[in-house]
């Protein structure tokens, strides 16, 4: 017999499993909107004129442009497994291999890609660790974000 926590069984079902994609455009305003809201005044994020005289060519996104893109549906999935649970974020690393474009069709995979079980002073921690990869409308790779959750 074990005793261990059943959510944490199901979460370990779903490790590995990939969420259905999402598609969305990275549209000029979009990207000028977001640039504005955390105060990032870069002009290749909000001059056409600028960026295009950029290596770029085009407005490009800033880098935390895509940190919630692709995380909202599967964080709801494992939030509703286990509801009136705490929820910390314990971290998110961004591997980036091209810039966003503005005009791109970015198509997001999210899937849980581990889970953990610890031991902390005030009891057992699940931590989850989703992964994202991000791709462009030319299948090129733009970016893998990891973030992980900690779960009590």
């Amino acid at each position: 017999m074990t005793n261990e926590d059943p959510v944490l069984n199901e979460f370990k079902k779903l490790v590995g499993q990939q969420m259905e994609p999402e598609v969305w455009d990275a549209g000029r305003e979009h990207i000028k909107w977001f640039a504005r809201a955390i105060g990032d005044q870069n002009p290749l994020w909000q001059d056409k004129a600028y960026a295009e005289k950029s290596r770029y060519k085009n407005i490009i996104a800033p880098p935390l442009f895509l940190i919630d893109a692709g995380l909202v549906k599967l964080v709801g999935r494992l939030v509703d497994m286990a509801p009136h649970k705490a929820n910390i974020n314990g971290g998110t690393e961004i591997e980036y291999f091209r810039p966003i474009e503005a005009g791109d069709t970015i198509t997001t995979v999210p899937k849980l890609a581990d889970v953990q079980e610890k031991k902390g002073k005030t009891g057992t921690l699940i931590f989850l660790v989703i992964e994202v990869t991000y791709t462009n409308q030319r299948g090129e790779r733009v970016a893998i974000l990891r973030n992980t959750f900690i779960r009590r």
